[in-house]
């Protein structure tokens, strides 16, 4: 293991409420950036010494990790181990829950709430390489607005004065809404981001920070064709986490080889310095990703 990184679920399971999946390590991590050291013995297609990248259900944050082999990308020459380990958890969510899920296509329209969170700065990014056309309306702290803008956001709200943003999504669509929304907030944002999806749009929850209880219009979320598709990656069963980085792989992972996604690094820390590293976490410091650095 040469780097991982710091993901918002590590601070929940610490605090005891996020347990892994049996059989996964207890140790923190769902990231690893490092070369292979041993092999299964019905592993094929890869080999001791390979530079790779991976999910993992636990273990991030160990001398050694251990991945399914469906779960491995091959670093590009033009990565670091640094940028590498933020890629997995972070990028991955992002692509699954933005176009696998919620099939955002050119030209079209989404919301993306948490502006400078790991997956939020993830999903700007890949919407930009993927889908050029699109237009990102992004939701963040006013101390981190000029930085979303610069990333690629097309209309930044301010959340801490603008509540319910339904009017200023109203007025950026001509009334038409959006087509995607991912959203980590939970029942605080559901009627706004209700109000705000267009006809036949997505609501893709991926977190419930605010709650889990909110009053829903059934009779509007009928009469627009709305869904709301709740997603969750870590308890996915391995095979199908191996279908999706294989997608990933395919689709997204080209865009890092020749640089036109580069992940957003804060600050690299040593494994010595890991209370920081949460610390800087906690307090929403950070804009993209904090890496911890094992060896």
């Amino acid at each position: 293991m040469v780097a991982t990184s710091i993901n918002r679920p590590d601070l929940v399971q610490r605090a005891g409420k996020y347990p892994p999946p049996a059989g996964d390590s207890e140790i923190l991590g769902l990231e690893v950036a490092g070369t292979i050291e041993a092999l299964g013995s019905e592993v094929s297609g890869w080999k001791v010494g390979d530079r790779v990248m991976s999910l993992v259900g636990g273990g991030g944050y160990a001398e050694y990790a251990v991945a399914y082999a469906c779960h491995l990308m091959p670093i590009p020459e033009s990565m670091s181990f640094e940028e590498a380990a933020c890629v997995n958890e972070s990028y991955i969510t992002a692509f699954l829950n933005v176009f696998m899920i919620g099939d955002l296509q050119d030209g079209q329209t989404a919301i993306l709430h948490g502006g400078g969170g790991g997956v939020n700065t993830a999903a700007i990014q890949l919407a930009k390489a993927l889908t050029p056309n699109a237009k990102l309306i992004v939701t963040a702290h006013p101390s981190k607005l000029e930085r979303v803008k610069k990333l690629g956001a097309d209309l930044v709200i301010d959340f801490t004065e603008t509540p319910d943003l339904s009017d200023a999504v109203k007025e950026f669509t001509k009334k038409k809404g959006v087509s995607v929304i991912l959203d980590h907030v939970g029942a605080k944002y559901l009627k706004p981001n209700m109000s705000s999806l267009g006809y036949t749009g997505k609501l893709v929850i991926i977190g419930i920070i605010s709650g889990i209880k909110a009053e829903l219009n059934l009779a509007l979320m009928m009469v627009k064709r709305q869904q709301i598709i709740g997603s969750v990656l870590r308890s996915r069963p391995v095979p199908e986490k191996g279908e999706i980085v294989a997608e990933f792989t395919r689709r997204a992972l080209p865009k890092f080889a020749d640089r036109s996604i580069v992940p957003i690094i804060e600050k690299v820390f040593p494994i010595e310095q890991i209370q920081a590293a949460h610390r800087m976490m906690e307090e929403d410091k950070h804009f993209g990703k904090i890496v911890l650095k094992i060896s």
